[in-house]
């Protein structure tokens, strides 16, 4: 349904539903006149509540002369009231992209260096660049994990080396002992080498 008011003082005020706006923000920035199609602002408010944040609308419906004055499209849908450009300051684009689409709009406009999306009613198009994915300085969670190294190091003394790796602590008795205790058994078993290296040199 499309309403429409010379000025957005005269919307009747117990026929403004939408809570997180007001005909202010969303009339013509040149004379505030007002032109809106109120399934447009459902599905403006329904994106508000999904996503949960404040919405900045930098342009919502803009007049005849107002588009021309901006250098807006002949055939804008600002001039019919379906769509908004929002800013992107305190949204990530991408999740925002991806919200706008569930509640239904369908034409987007990217202008990541002038920070702000446009959304409208459709019919479905886009154009323009897309937010890279760490625009907004969102950190991206690290799922990898540090590769672990192997303990390749070899308790060496002459012919009497022994490889850590090849410690019965990898597969044998000492696996089912305590963390003490496999620590106790590996210093026997290098002491024990010691030993045998310090008997084959006497």
């Amino acid at each position: 349904m499309l309403k429409s008011y010379s000025h957005f003082s005269e919307w009747p005020q117990s026929e403004w539903r939408w809570k997180d706006f007001s005909p202010r923000e969303m009339a013509s920035k040149r004379e505030g006149e007002l032109k809106l199609n109120t399934r447009a602002m459902n599905m403006l408010q329904n994106l508000r509540d999904r996503i949960g944040r404040p919405l900045i609308v930098v342009s919502a419906y803009r007049s005849p002369a107002h588009n021309r004055a901006v250098g807006g499209a002949t055939h804008s849908k600002h001039m019919l009231g379906e769509a908004f450009d929002i800013r992107m300051d305190n949204h990530d684009p991408i999740m925002f992209e991806e919200a706008a689409r569930a509640v239904g709009f369908q034409g987007f406009g990217f202008y990541p260096k002038s920070g702000f999306m446009h959304i409208d009613m459709g019919p479905p198009r886009e154009w323009g660049k897309r937010w890279k994915q760490t625009a907004t300085g969102l950190p991206n969670e690290n799922t990898r994990k540090p590769p672990v190294k192997a303990v390749t190091g070899a308790v060496a003394s002459g012919t009497a080396a022994v490889a850590i790796e090849n410690l019965p602590a990898a597969s044998g008795f000492l696996g089912s002992l305590e963390p003490i205790a496999q620590t106790i058994a590996v210093v026997a078993v290098i002491g024990f080498a010691a030993y045998l290296f310090w008997r084959s040199r006497n």
